[in-house]
Parts: C-alpha cells; structure tokens; sequence
C-alpha cells in the first residue's frame, strides 16, 4: 500500500517562507465570522518542497497512462494526445477568459466553438450541433430527451425505445431516465442487429432504436440501412452513439446511414485527455428536422460576428452550467484541424487495420466468436482458459506484470469471459507485435503454470484485492494522522 505524504511529514521542514506582511496584521476572527472559521488544527503535513515534489513524481510513476504504457482499452478509444493540443489550449488568450465576462469580449472563443461546429456537422453529416452536453452519455441523455419532446409537440405517446443486447449499458440507462420503456433486441448468429426480431419489435409505441455502429463487438452493422428503413417506416427516429465513430470518420458518417440524432464523443474521437473521470464533451448533433430542439445556446453567426444564440424554437433548455467543456474543445478544434479530413480517414482505416493484425493473431490462442473482418476493436473469449483455471479477470492482471494496461473485460455481456481489445491507430506495428508476444507468453503460462496468472500482478504497488468487499464495504473516509484538536 502507498504510504501517505504524512508519513514524510517531520516538523519544522518547510517549502516557502513568506516575507514579512508590511502591512498591520489582523487576526482572522475580525474578519471572518467565528462561526465559518474552523474550531482544530488544519494539519498539513511538514515537508520541504523537493520533498513534495518526489513524493507525487514517484507516485505518478506507479499508474498506467496512455503516455507510459500500451492501451489496448476497446471501446473507450484511449489513444494518444498530440501535445501540441495541450500548447493550443493554454494559450494565454484561451486560459485567461471567463465564462461570465460576456459575449463582446469572447469573439475569438465564440468563433472557435462555431467552427469546430461546423466540422462535427462536416464529420457526422448531422445539419446543427450543440456543444453543450458534458460526456457521451450526457449526450445520450440529451438526446433521449430531444426524442420526448419531439413525440409530445406531435400529440405522439410513444413510449418504448428499442437498444441491441451489445449496447454500452449508458444506452438504456439514459432511456429509462428519461421516461421511456426499454426493449432490447438479439444479436444474430453473427453479432449483428436481428432485423427479423426487430421487425417484430417495432410497432407505433416505439420512439426511438438507440444503436451502435460499428457495434460494442466491433462489427459493422451490414443491413443498417434496412434498420433505419424499418425505423422510419413505423415513424421511430434512430439514434447514434457515437462512442465507435473513429471506425469511420473520413470514411462514411451517420447521416449516410439514416440516424436522426447523434452524440460525438470529443474525449475519444478526437483525441482529447480521457480517463479518470474526466473532463469530457458529448457534442450532439441532429437532422434538420429536429434542429430547433438542441439545448441551447447554440453558437450563431450573423456574417458580422459570433454569439450565442437562445431563440431555437423547441429546445429541451441548457443541459449544463454556461456553454460545454471549453478546453476540450480548443483540443479537438486543434486535433481536427492538425488532421485535416484526409488525416481523419486515414485515422479510421489505420485504427481497423491495426485492430484486424491483432485479432489474426491473437485467434490462434483465444477463442474468437465472431470470425469477420472487425473494425476498430475486436472481441476474444477466454473460456478456453478459464476451462483451465484462469479466468478473463486474471488474464487482464498478469497483463499488468507486463506493463500493459488491461482491456475491457466482461463487456459486452453477450460474450463469455469477454476481452474486447482496441489498439486505436496511434500505435506501431512494433507496439502490436509486442502485446502478441506478451498474450501468448500469457496463453503459455496458463497452460503450465495457472497459480502465477491467479496470483497476479505480481509486480504492482497492490496486488488483488477483495472486489466484492470493496463494493460492499468501501472506505469512504480517511482519518489523517495527527488530526487531534486544538
């Protein structure tokens, strides 16, 4: 276990020294009221600065990133982040404006966000987008409640939206907040959507189809056209997640493929930092039809200047505090921009190329259910392993004693022992060929030696833990040291 900063704390040492005030001193209590000013000791550690300063570096150094490490973490896109994003937006002109300060003295911003608009509009083929919602499934949420509203101005009691039993578990999370029964439909033989069972699905009671593609299994949906046919032969709008849109950015969009309403994800897509926690940005974008109903603002421009434009007919309201995640945006506008279109394409492709090399590869010693040509990711089985004694989950730690950060595991459901593996195109052959090697000395041990998988990691600051009483009995409060009262 990581030991505290309190533990390197001995008194007397300090980082800074402060010059004399030159000014009277006051105590606190004259200017702060008694009651907002705390009654025991602050208790901050006594440490000199170069102190500090190891203390985080060295921590630092025991997590994975992106920066350090290979990951292969499907579905979740965590390919690297071009530093010249992160020179972009600590530009002074970016850092130092306010949300408060007003619209004539945020042009530039104004005019940022319009263009990077205007190529998510290019990109997905959707005709208006809102920056505003926070993270993909606050785009999805968003665009649950923009399918509401839609169905209520047109007197429609819709009721059901139907999601494929691949979805992200955000899908029927984000219907069912906003009101809506949700209604899954199979995966087929071949990990697609079943149109026959959907067809029998769909009905004047369904609002919306909340699909994927390509899908959580990293399969194309082939017949997406008769989906979206059969979608508005019932008058059910469909909607895209586009969680999987670097597949076929450049190459197709989700306009060509008949969606209504889609949410971008700008923290994956576009290269954007992503992992704990955030920040993110869902931008949402919809078909002409339903561009009055974005939350607002949106940003507008009049052929003279920018501004934020309230006055959309129908809008469901602001979805989050002032206009969307700022920084994020200047990353993306500047990722899309380095890129350019052609560069986006080639992303794609090289991403679904890299993605297929595994998968052959690695087919030799993990179980594959689906034997197509994949896009972006790919899913594997370990159930010839776990016939052995080891399951997926022990699969993905010994992974860690070989400094590769793990896959998504047991996602999605609908595969036994699931790895679902995506290299994303920013990795070399030398990286994928690496990983290979590592995945079959992994296949190798688990034929030999099972206890050295099942005790792993071997190497990492903590080994396994106690899942279940972590879920059922967390920590969720730390008593510093020395925490005793004046």
């Amino acid at each position: 276990m990581q030991d505290t900063i309190y533990k390197h704390s001995v008194k007397g040492k300090r980082g800074v020294r402060f010059p004399e005030p030159g000014v009277p001193e006051k105590k606190l209590s004259e200017i702060i009221p008694g009651k907002c000013l705390r009654k025991d000791n602050l208790n901050l550690p006594e440490l000199t600065e170069l102190d500090v300063i190891r203390y985080f570096t060295n921590l630092s150094h025991k997590n994975f990133s992106v920066d350090t490490v290979f990951y292969p973490l499907g579905s979740c896109t965590m390919k690297y982040n071009p530093k010249i994003n992160e020179k972009i937006s600590g530009l002074e002109g970016f850092t130092e404006i306010h949300p408060e300060q007003g619209e004539e003295y945020s042009r530039g911003a104004l005019e940022l966000m319009y263009n990077l608009q205007q190529a998510l509009k290019e990109i997905t083929g959707m005709r208006a987008i809102s920056l505003q919602p926070a993270a993909g499934a606050h785009g999805e949420f968003a665009g649950m409640l923009i399918v509401k509203k839609y169905f209520g101005n047109r007197g429609e009691n819709r009721t059901k939206v139907i999601i494929p039993d691949s979805a992200h578990g955000t899908n029927p999370a984000s219907a069912k907040m906003c009101g809506f029964d949700v209604v899954e439909v199979k995966s087929n033989s071949r990990g697609l959507v079943d149109t026959d069972e959907l067809r029998e699905l769909l009905s004047e009671d369904v609002a919306a189809i909340m699909m994927t593609n390509p899908n959580t299994l990293g399969l194309f949906e082939e017949e997406i056209l008769k989906i979206s046919q059969m979608a508005k032969e019932c008058g059910a709008l469909l909607y895209y997640d586009g969680a999987n849109l670097n597949a076929v950015m450049g190459i197709t969009n989700p306009a060509v493929m008949g969606f209504d309403i889609v949410h971008v994800n700008l923290h994956k897509t576009f290269s954007t930092p992503h992992g704990g926690g955030g920040p993110g940005s869902g931008p949402i974008g919809v078909t002409e039809e339903l561009a009055g109903y974005l939350p607002v603002p949106v940003i507008g421009y009049d052929g003279e200047k920018y501004y934020f434009d309230y006055e959309l007919e129908n809008t469901i309201g602001k979805v989050k505090p002032y206009y969307g995640n700022f920084g994020i945006f200047t990353r993306a506008y500047a990722y899309i921009l380095m890129t350019g279109g052609d560069g986006l394409k080639k992303a794609g492709e090289d991403a679904v190329l890299n993605a297929n090399y595994l998968k052959e590869k690695l087919k030799k010693y993990y179980k594959l259910p689906f034997e197509q040509v994949c896009m972006h990711e790919f899913v594997l089985s370990g159930d010839i392993q776990k016939s052995r004694g080891v399951n997926t989950l022990g699969i993905a730690k010994r992974l860690m004693d070989y400094n590769i950060h793990p896959p998504t595991v047991y996602f999605p459901l609908i595969v036994p022992e699931a790895l679902m593996i995506e290299p994303t195109e920013t990795e070399t052959k030398q990286t994928l060929d690496n990983f290979i090697d590592i995945m079959q000395n992994i296949y190798i041990e688990i034929e030999t030696n099972p206890l050295r998988v099942l005790d792993s990691p071997l190497n990492s600051p903590v080994s396994r833990v106690d899942e279940a009483a972590a879920a059922r009995k967390p920590v969720l409060k730390y008593d510093f040291p020395g925490k005793e009262s004046e």
